[in-house]
């Protein structure tokens, strides 16, 4: 079967992108051959395969007509959507803003993940954030912290995150404590500048109207009136994240970020992100988020990368049960 695609030279350069990536990714995943005529996009292959290349191919030109960019992570997301049968959801995530930064960007969501995370700290007090490296789980809340400031939703942004040692040990670091921790706080100031700008972020941070600091400073406080961003919190103890969440006050949002595949917490110390979601699950007011390899926004390869490991760590576990069961 071939179906036809009426389509300019400039659309079509627009569409194919670069070295032809993203058609390349729609023939792959649907299994199809893409031909660029003079001004048209012919598609082969099966019926069902045909109907279903073209859908998306429609649904990018009307983004394309609306003005909106189409890249590989545009098409990764729209392909992701047609499987879930939401694509209609693109034309919405393209086009909310969530945020701006000091040189007038916009930032959005790019992965329906991502929208339903950012509707989550929109609409509950309390906010887990769950997934892997590369879902944008610290800039998007560190733009919607910027956001609610600038709303003046908040009077201040508190950014924290535990300082557990990844292999080096902090007491052989030179410096204060502060020094020390600065490296683990490094994407907070990150996104936090990239938001407000470095002049303006320093005024804040002087004027204690955005706070970074680690997760040891919060005990003794309450926090009220402020976006509260904890991040890598799958390195926390459940007593810390019970002091965390008990530092919340009146009219206070609270995100808190971390992935459980990744804890740098001695062997047998449970994680207090894994036991949080599990107790809190079902109140009021407390939403939690799971963000897949599918919501990556880093170079597509990362997908690819956790893919793999996560496939690795189910084989390992099969194998550990056949282990346990040959042994018996």
């Amino acid at each position: 079967m071939t179906e036809y695609i009426n389509l300019n030279s400039e659309k079509m350069l627009t569409l194919f992108g670069a070295y032809d990536e993203n058609i390349r990714l729609i023939s792959e995943n649907y299994g199809v051959i893409i031909t660029p005529k003079e001004n048209f996009v012919e598609v082969s292959g099966t019926h069902d395969a045909v109907d279903k290349a073209k859908e998306l191919l429609d649904k990018l030109c009307e983004l394309l007509d609306k003005g909106y960019e189409i890249s590989k992570e545009k098409v990764m997301a729209a392909i992701d959507l047609a499987q879930l049968n939401r694509l209609n959801e693109i034309i919405s995530i393209s086009t909310e803003t969530i945020a701006v930064t000091s040189k007038g960007k916009p930032i959005k969501c790019k992965t329906l993940g991502q929208k339903e995370y950012v509707n989550a700290i929109k609409n509950n007090t309390i906010v887990f954030g769950i997934g892997p490296a590369g879902t944008g789980k610290t800039y998007l809340a560190v733009a919607m912290a910027a956001a609610a400031y600038k709303k003046r939703e908040v009077e201040k942004i508190v950014l924290t995150r535990p300082a557990i040692e990844a292999g080096e040990k902090l007491g052989f670091l030179p410096g204060d404590l502060q020094t020390k921790v600065d490296p683990y706080l490094r994407p907070l100031y990150d996104a936090l500048q990239e938001m407000f700008g470095v002049e303006n972020y320093a005024k804040l941070l002087e004027r204690g109207i955005i706070e970074v600091a680690p997760l040891a400073y919060m005990r003794g406080r309450t926090l009220s009136n402020a976006f509260i961003i904890l991040d890598e919190a799958q390195n926390t103890t459940i007593l810390q994240m019970k002091m965390f969440l008990t530092r919340l006050g009146n009219e206070s949002k609270v995100v808190v970020n971390g992935d459980t595949t990744q804890t740098d917490l001695p062997i047998g110390t449970k994680s207090g992100l894994f036991h949080a979601t599990k107790i809190l699950t079902g109140i009021k007011g407390i939403a939690t988020i799971t963000l897949s390899a599918k919501d990556i926004v880093r170079n597509p390869l990362v997908r690819n990368i956790i893919s793999a490991y996560d496939s690795d760590t189910k084989n390992l576990g099969k194998s550990d049960e056949r282990d346990k069961t040959n042994r018996k």
